[in-house]
C-alpha cells in the first residue's frame, strides 16, 4: 500500500514525524493511530496494525509524539496533555490532507490519550484501545525507581524497556489530572476496548473500567493469550481486521468521490524497472515505457499523461460550456500529439532557442450547431484549464525532504 512519511506541526510548534498509509482502492474511512508510552510509530505491533487497516480500505496516519522517534521536542518537557493536543493537531492534519478521521486508534497509554481526545474531533464515530489503562497515572511505575530525583530535581533519567528516557516532573503532575473513564461516560461515539487477560503490563481490570465507563455501543474483546505490545503477528492483524469489521458498522455509505486524497496530491512509486504505480485521489494507473526503450508497455508513457491532460481537459471544458449555453453538442473529439522540434522550425515558438516541445491539438465538433456556436467554442478551446498552465508556464518546486519523503 502506498506511504508517504510527512511532519505536521504539533500543539507547541514542534514538527512531528509521521506516516500516512492509504488504501489503493477509494477509502472508507481515516483514522490516527497513537503509539504507546515511550513508543514509536515504527514499533513493529504499530506498522503491522496500520497496514492491515490500510489493506482493509483505511487510511491511517501515525506518528510520533514530541521527542519521541524522529519527532521534534524534549521527551522531558513532555506531558500527557500536550500528546492529546498533538493526537488533536493530527487529526487536523489528516482533515486537511486528505479527510477528517473517522476513527482513533490508541495503544496502551496512547489509548487514554485517543479517549481523551476524542470529544475535540467531531467528526469522529468511534474509538478503539489496545490495552489502555483506565487512569493515565498507571504509567508511574515504570519509574518508580526515579521518583524520588524527579521530586526533588524536577527531572530523572529512568530505563523502560532497555532504553534510557528523562522523566520531568510536568509529566508525573499532568498524568493524575486526567480521567479517561469521566470522558468515556458521556462520548458519543462508538468504543471498542481490546485487552488481554494476561497483560503484565497493564492489568486487564482497567479494560472492566473502561468498558463500564462507556456509553453504548460498546464493544469488548479479549485478546487471549497476547502479551501487552502484540509481538505476536497474528494478534496485531486480529485487532485490525476486527476493527474494520467493526468500524463497518457506524460509517456511511461510500460515495463516489470519497478519495484516498481530498487535496491535488499524486504519488508515483517505483520499486524496480520503469512501471511505475501512481496514486491519485485514491485511484491507481500505471506508468510505463516502451519496449524499445527498456519497458514493458503497461501502462501510458509520462508524455502520453501531458497529452491526456491537455485533450481531456479540452473535452470536459467545451462540454460544460455548451451545456451551461444550450449549445447541440453532440459529441467534441480532441485528439493531441507531442514533438520536440528545433524553435527555428516552430512558427508559434519566436523568441525561442533550441529544441522545444510542442503539443498539437486538434478539436472537432459534431451536432447542430450554428457557425457563430462553432466558433465560440473553438475560442472557449484555449481557456481549458490546463491549455492555460500549460502555455503560462509551470514552476516545479522540490519540497524540503526533511519534511515529506517517499517511503
Amino acid at each position: 500500500m502506498p506511504a508517504t512519511t510527512c511532519t505536521f506541526e504539533g500543539a507547541s510548534g514542534q514538527r512531528l514525524s509521521a506516516r500516512l498509509e492509504t488504501p489503493a482502492d477509494p477509502v472508507r474511512a481515516t483514522a490516527v493511530f497513537a503509539h504507546c508510552f515511550t513508543c514509536s510509530k515504527d514499533l513493529k505491533a504499530v506498522r503491522r496494525i496500520t497496514s492491515a487497516l490500510t489493506e482493509a480500505g483505511i487510511a491511517v496516519l501515525s506518528f510520533d509524539f514530541a521527542g519521541l522517534g524522529s519527532s521534534e521536542g524534549d521527551f522531558a518537557e513532555s506531558t500527557f496533555a500536550a500528546d492529546v493536543d498533538d493526537l488533536v493537531a493530527a487529526a487536523g492534519y489528516l482533515r486537511e490532507v486528505a479527510q477528517a478521521p473517522s476513527l482513533l486508534v490508541g495503544h496502551s497509554l496512547g489509548g487514554a490519550a485517543a479517549i481523551m481526545a476524542a470529544p475535540r474531533i467531531p467528526e469522529l464515530r468511534a474509538v478503539a484501545t489496545i490495552g489502555a489503562p483506565a487512569d493515565p497515572t498507571h504509567v508511574q511505575h515504570l519509574f518508580a525507581d526515579g521518583m524520588e530525583d524527579i521530586r526533588t530535581d524536577g527531572r530523572a533519567t529512568v530505563r523502560i524497556a532497555g532504553r534510557e528516557f528523562c522523566v520531568g516532573a510536568g509529566l508525573v503532575q499532568d498524568l493524575a489530572s486526567h480521567r479517561p473513564t469521566e470522558v468515556l461516560r458521556t462520548l458519543d461515539a462508538a468504543v471498542m476496548v481490546f485487552h488481554s487477560p494476561v497483560d503484565e503490563v497493564v492489568d486487564v481490570d482497567n479494560a472492566r473500567e473502561l468498558y463500564t465507563a462507556a456509553r453504548h455501543p460498546k464493544s469488548f474483546v479479549s485478546l487471549d493469550t497476547a502479551d501487552h505490545l502484540l509481538s505476536d503477528p497474528r494478534d496485531a492483524r486480529y485487532v485490525a481486521a476486527v476493527t474494520a469489521s467493526w468500524l463497518e458498522r457506524y460509517l456511511p455509505e461510500p460515495t463516489p468521490t470519497a478519495r484516498a486524497y481530498a487535496d491535488n496530491r499524486v504519488v508515483a512509486r517505483n520499486s524496480g524497472g520503469f512501471a511505475t504505480h501512481v496514486t491519485a485521489r485514491g485511484m491507481t494507473l500505471v506508468v510505463d515505457e516502451p519496449e524499445d526503450l527498456g519497458g514493458t508497455e503497461t501502462g501510458l508513457t509520462p508524455y502520453d499523461h501531458l497529452g491526456v491532460a491537455l485533450a481531456s481537459c479540452t473535452a470536459l471544458t467545451l462540454r460544460m460550456v455548451a451545456q451551461r449555453e444550450a449549445i447541440p453538442l453532440d459529441t467534441v473529439e480532441v485528439s493531441v500529439t507531442h514533438d520536440k522540434v528545433h524553435a527555428r522550425d516552430c512558427a508559434e515558438c519566436e523568441g525561442r532557442e533550441g529544441r522545444v516541445d510542442v503539443l498539437r491539438r486538434t478539436v472537432s465538433l459534431s451536432g447542430d450547431i450554428s457557425e457563430a456556436q462553432r466558433t465560440r467554442l473553438h475560442d472557449v478551446a484555449d481557456r481549458c484549464p490546463v491549455h492555460r498552465t500549460l502555455s503560462a508556464g509551470v514552476v516545479v518546486v522540490d519540497a524540503d525532504p526533511r519534511v515529506v519523503e517517499t517511503a
